[in-house]
């Protein structure tokens, strides 16, 4: 989202813009290194294509993903950061073909992509899907399924075409809403301003570590 983005950019030095296919590119350095963020929009298509463009047209050897997410742990609490482990998409549905897990691409054996790491944060397992909802039989399923403990509507679909590109992933996601703890829409508009300056506050932080974890 825009407003995620502009966290993000807050910590570029020597900023500038264009657009590229469509979409907003902003690129300068943070930390002295080159660095370009590209403007994905919501969703998996959004962002399966954003990686495309960033590793095939601006020659990206590394995707960072920074932005919102819902916890479904109930011990979470809104504003916590987490670095990510794992990623799957749950909306992916091959059982009824091939007799594989929900989750389980055709090319693959396993849901879950992993993701590097990130800092000293927290890690969490996200689940990804094209859906924002309230339902808490959604929020089970997540947790029994894929041991999952955040959802969003990006990383997997990130995650997914960043391992066919061959080029490694890190993520860190800042909780907006948390399962259990009243209506997931209303925690996310009350919650949002308050994430977007942790995880604005927290770049910098994480930029480094995935540059300096071997994996960037």
């Amino acid at each position: 989202m825009e407003c995620e983005a502009a966290a993000v950019s807050r910590n570029f030095a020597e900023m500038r813009e264009e657009t590229c296919f469509g979409r907003k590119v902003v690129r300068g350095t943070i930390g002295g290194e080159e660095t370009a963020m590209v403007v994905a929009g919501v969703g998996k298509a959004n962002a399966a294509s954003a990686v495309q463009l960033a590793v095939g047209t601006l020659g990206a050897d590394t995707i960072l993903n920074a932005g919102v997410a819902g916890g479904l742990d109930p011990s979470m609490h809104a504003g916590e950061l987490y670095q990510v482990s794992k990623a799957v998409e749950y909306d992916f549905d091959l059982s009824k073909v091939n007799n594989t897990s929900i989750g389980v691409p055709d090319e693959r054996e396993t849901p879950f992509f992993e993701i590097g790491p990130a800092g000293f944060w927290p890690s969490a397992i996200v689940a990804t899907g094209d859906r924002f909802t309230d339902d808490e039989n959604d929020f089970a399923f997540l947790r029994n399924e894929f041991g999952a403990t955040v959802r969003d509507m990006e990383l997997g679909a990130i995650a997914h075409a960043a391992f066919r590109a061959g080029v490694p992933v890190h993520s860190l996601k800042a909780i907006t809403n948390v399962a259990g703890n009243g209506l997931m829409t209303s925690q996310y508009a009350e919650n949002l301003p308050m994430c977007l300056e942790r995880l604005s506050a927290a770049i910098s932080e994480f930029f480094a570590a995935a540059v300096g974890s071997g994996n960037g």
